[in-house]
């Protein structure tokens, strides 16, 4: 059961991921994740905690365009929970071919059967029966692995003790009946955005409602103008139901965006509420928020008598473009 898994969240980082078939090269110093949905979130995440990191996140066929001088400090890490991904594993195969260095990581499927079969690196991640986007414990600790990043492997498996899913159930419950019969859209700043994303696609695949992002100050240039609401416009507005993730870390210029904001928002008579980012570090002020959206995702499908783990249009688009 999806509340379950929820309540079980931290547990998932004091799983230790294990590199089959190492070492990795040790001149490689320059990291492209492909990963499609669920499985590109942890590298999203790993950029919010540190953007230094050499990480790009490819989410398409192929690979990225890279520079054929010094190819060989690359490492293409192919992330699919399912191990059949068809964007991930063409990702993989073009790596192979273009004598990139690879590391898999994946619960099984024929991601790990190439891994495998080319006896080449790969982290088996923990099946039990989730959806990828339930995974991130998991499968964040396995992509910083992956990067040698053993400082974030550390940082995210003292996690496990921090945790207390549990208490941001209520609060979740409560802004689900919030936003019964609502568009929610979410604003974050820059710094944030790996969390508003997630926060949409944890709305669209648990909740099964329409959901949207934006971020500051850049559409302060732009979206904020689709809500001057007019008379004649009102209509099209009055759906939407505006979260504004709050963080005292944020750019002071950002923070006063935010606040002219959601007053410009209210004059014209739209739902506006603020969720802040909290916690004793970065990890926990994005894991937590990022379990209020679960735990509001979940009771929003139950609100709409839906069911919240599987995404069934998701498997019948696949059947289809088989």
């Amino acid at each position: 059961m999806m509340n379950e898994t929820i309540k079980n969240f931290a547990t998932q980082f004091s799983w230790e991921p294990q590199i089959e078939n190492g070492p990795l090269p040790a001149n490689v110093n320059k990291f492209i994740l492909a990963g499609m949905g669920g499985s590109h979130l942890n590298g999203d995440l790993l950029l919010a905690r540190d953007p230094s990191l050499n990480l790009i996140i490819h989410s398409d066929y192929g690979l990225p365009p890279l520079s054929k001088a010094g190819s060989e400090k690359y490492l293409l890490i192919a992330s699919s929970y399912s191990g059949n991904t068809e964007e991930t594993i063409d990702a993989y195969n073009e790596a192979l071919k273009n004598q990139i260095s690879t590391i898999a990581i994946t619960t099984g499927g024929q991601l790990l059967k190439l891994a495998q079969e080319k006896r080449a690196p790969y982290i088996q991640l923990p099946s039990i029966g989730i959806q990828p986007r339930m995974a991130l414990g998991f499968s964040t600790k396995a992509l910083a692995k992956a990067m040698d990043q053993e400082n974030l492997v550390k940082e995210l498996s003292q996690l496990a003790q921090i945790f207390e899913p549990a208490k941001l159930e209520t609060p979740g419950q409560e802004l689900a009946g919030r936003l019964k019969n609502r568009v929610p859209v979410i604003y974050a700043s820059a710094r944030n955005r790996a969390v508003a994303y997630n926060w949409k696609i944890k709305l669209n695949e648990t909740g099964k409602i329409p959901a949207f992002y934006n971020i500051l100050p850049e559409m302060n240039h732009n979206e904020m103008t689709g809500f001057d609401v007019k008379k004649s416009t009102s209509h099209l507005s009055n759906i939407f139901y505006f979260l504004f993730l709050t963080d005292s870390d944020d750019h002071p210029r950002v923070q006063q965006r935010m606040s002219i904001l959601q007053k410009l928002y209210q004059d014209r008579g739209l739902t506006v509420e603020t969720l802040k980012l909290a916690g004793q570090n970065r990890w926990q002020q994005i894991f937590d928020s990022l379990l209020l959206a679960d735990w509001t995702s979940f009771y929003i499908a139950q609100n709409y008598g839906l069911e919240a783990d599987q995404v069934p249009m998701v498997e019948e688009f696949k059947r289809l473009i088989k």
